[in-house]
């Protein structure tokens, strides 16, 4: 069973508008089906979306915050908790050891780190955790492309595009998470090619 969801995404205000309906939309999934919602706690764009969205249907919202974010008032003070870190390492290894699962939405290159960090640790065996890229609009398409691309070049193997699951709409991230195949962590002996 899933007791908590990191979802990593853009705190931009300058997005398209299905960026942001996807957003809250995805909250209100996860709290109605009573899963936590941990994520950056952004003030702005997708974060606060997310965010917004799992509080309207009464979900518990943890953002894990750098100190020096919070000081730019960058944080959302509407998140049911919130965790105050020194380092925007802190911050990543905490958002991923509390979380059952991860979720990537649309985002720069936070996100982009993010998500590539959850998907190397998994490779290593260091987690089991299904991870979900939410490709709104096709957002994604460049980055899948790439990774056949790396594929193609001997930098990955084929069977790490089963690490991830990809989906076009927010309804279909749940059930993904729910059914995502079973990773072995002892398939870090394919983690070299």
């Amino acid at each position: 069973m899933l007791h908590s969801v990191a979802v990593y995404c853009s705190s931009s205000n300058q997005l398209r508008p299905s960026f942001y309906k996807d957003a809250f939309r995805l909250g209100e999934l996860l709290a109605e089906a009573q899963m936590q919602l941990i994520y950056g706690d952004g003030g702005i764009g997708l974060m606060r979306e997310v965010a917004s969205g799992a509080l309207s249907r009464g979900g518990e919202v943890v953002g894990v915050i750098p100190q020096f974010m919070v000081n730019e008032g960058w944080n959302n003070p509407e998140s049911t908790r919130t965790i105050i870190v020194q380092t925007m390492h802190e911050r990543k290894a905490s958002i991923a050891y509390m979380a059952d699962a991860m979720v990537a939405l649309p985002g720069g290159i936070g996100t982009l780190e993010e998500l590539s960090e959850c998907i190397t640790w998994k490779q290593l065996g260091l987690h089991v955790k299904p991870i979900v890229i939410l490709n709104t609009d096709g957002f994604y398409d460049p980055l899948l492309r790439f990774f056949d691309h790396l594929v193609n070049e001997r930098m990955m193997r084929d069977i790490h595009r089963s690490m991830f699951t990809v989906v076009s709409t927010p309804e279909e991230v749940i059930p993904a998470l729910l059914n995502a195949p079973v990773w072995d962590k002892n398939i870090r002996r394919e983690a070299a090619i």
